[in-house]
């Protein structure tokens, strides 16, 4: 077991908080578009930090544990890209300003993480307590990949959103977003602009991914303190690869397909790893089979979607829902599509 000291505990967290800070002064300071460059540095910025961390992690630790981070790092990384796709989704849905994305995916980062911090504390003492949740962790991961699965060519319905629903029907909302503010005084009123609308979309939605994310980490490891690093890290470099990867999000026609198949291996994992703390015959994945596994998977999922879009410009990548929507997307007509300039 790893023993984790409130120092090192106190560090790890002003370091993230710090972190934060940094982004969201940077936010605030200078509202504006982010280009190209600037969101490749900070994405690189980002992964290099997540990187050394699990370097000297590993060295600390052991290289089990920092195995284990890796594994779960690349577990969050990759459902965060689908993330991406959600955010993606809000934004356009919503028509937030470009010089203000920045401050939206700021904000959405700290509550998922805020979330996240949550679900890790309440799913550590929950697996510690009772052994059957590993099976009802990964029966869930199981469901959510078929759903996935099913559902993988579907956006998911932003206006259908319950909070989003509740909090226009109670609050008044302004029509445009009033230089970035979250509530502002018109005709004598308080009222709240679209980009307060825009955070609560965000935060739903991350709680719903917040549901599907811990207990996969949980998945290749039981440490709590892994599974915070291994999300915060993950989340730390969302708001920069939105940035850098929003204008290719769409060639990856295959990520909701590929991540399905990850949720129900690391399902099946934690299936398997319920079944042998009662029967010592039932087999365990080993954390770095897994490791394999996910990279394997993710990086076949990768070469296919570029693939695929090459074949077909056309092809157009989505999230996927865990319901079937309302308004399904259409067929693409059956025309020559133009070619990729």
């Amino acid at each position: 077991m790893l023993e984790i000291s409130t120092g090192v505990w106190l560090l790890t967290i002003g370091v993230i908080v710090a972190l934060l800070a940094l982004d969201l002064a940077i936010a605030a300071a200078k509202p504006h578009a982010v280009g190209f460059r600037e969101a490749t540095a900070w994405s690189v910025f980002y992964i290099a930090v997540a990187i050394v961390f699990g370097l000297v992690f590993m060295s600390q630790a052991g290289t089990d544990f920092g195995v284990q981070y890796f594994a779960g790092y690349l577990v969050e990384k990759s459902l965060s890209v689908d993330n991406l796709f959600v955010f993606v989704i809000i934004m356009t849905t919503f028509a937030v300003p470009a010089e203000h994305q920045h401050k939206v995916l700021t904000f959405g980062i700290i509550m998922a993480l805020i979330l996240r911090a949550i679900f890790i504390v309440v799913g550590a003492t929950l697996l510690s307590l009772f052994t059957f949740m590993f099976l009802l962790f990964g029966l869930l991961l199981i469901w959510t990949a078929v759903q996935l699965f099913r559902h993988r060519d579907e956006d998911p319905d932003v206006q259908e959103n319950g909070l989003v629903k509740l909090t226009k029907r109670v609050l008044p909302v302004t029509t445009d977003y009033v230089g970035g503010r979250l509530t502002v005084r018109q005709d004598g009123r308080r009222m709240v602009t679209p980009l307060f609308i825009v955070l609560i979309a965000i935060g739903s939605s991350d709680l719903l991914f917040a549901l599907d994310s811990i207990p996969a980490v949980f998945g290749v490891t039981e440490e709590a303190y892994i599974v915070f690093t291994a999300n915060a890290f993950a989340l730390l470099g969302l708001r920069a690869l939105f940035f850098l990867v929003k204008g290719l999000l769409d060639r990856l026609v295959y990520l909701s397909t590929g991540l399905s198949v990850v949720l129900a291996f690391i399902g099946v994992k934690l299936v398997l790893h319920w079944g042998h703390t009662i029967w010592d015959w039932v087999p365990q994945i080993e954390t770095v089979f897994s490791l394999g596994v996910i990279v394997v998977v993710l990086a076949v999922t990768t070469v296919a979607s570029l693939a695929k879009t090459r074949r077909d410009p056309a092809a157009k990548a989505h999230p996927g829902a865990l319901k079937a929507t309302k308004n399904p997307p259409q067929e693409a007509p059956d025309e020559e599509p133009e070619p990729r300039r």
